[in-house]
């Protein structure tokens, strides 16, 4: 089992669920999850994660499906944002 925070910045924290923390929350997943099951299970969309941070280093789109999460990391996305 994996203990994980899952912390969602800008839009995606209307996908947080109620009585959850300021912009966080902690999750239990199987052993052999990884950050798309997380996504998944939490109901954020794939293409609406564009950055994606695992304990504070970013995680490319290849390897959010086969990177495996373990007890205690700190899962991180925002949505794409634009400026100037």
């Amino acid at each position: 089992m994996a203990h994980v925070e899952l912390k969602l910045f800008a839009s995606l924290m209307a996908f947080l669920p109620a009585g959850a923390a300021g912009h966080s929350v902690m999750v239990d997943l199987p052993d052999g999850a990884t950050v798309y099951d997380l996504m998944d299970r939490c109901r954020v969309p794939r293409a609406q994660a564009h950055l994606v941070v695992r304990n504070g280093m970013f995680l490319p789109p290849s390897q959010r499906g086969a990177s495996l999460l373990r007890n205690g990391d700190v899962i991180a996305l925002w949505p794409p944002v634009a400026g100037g």
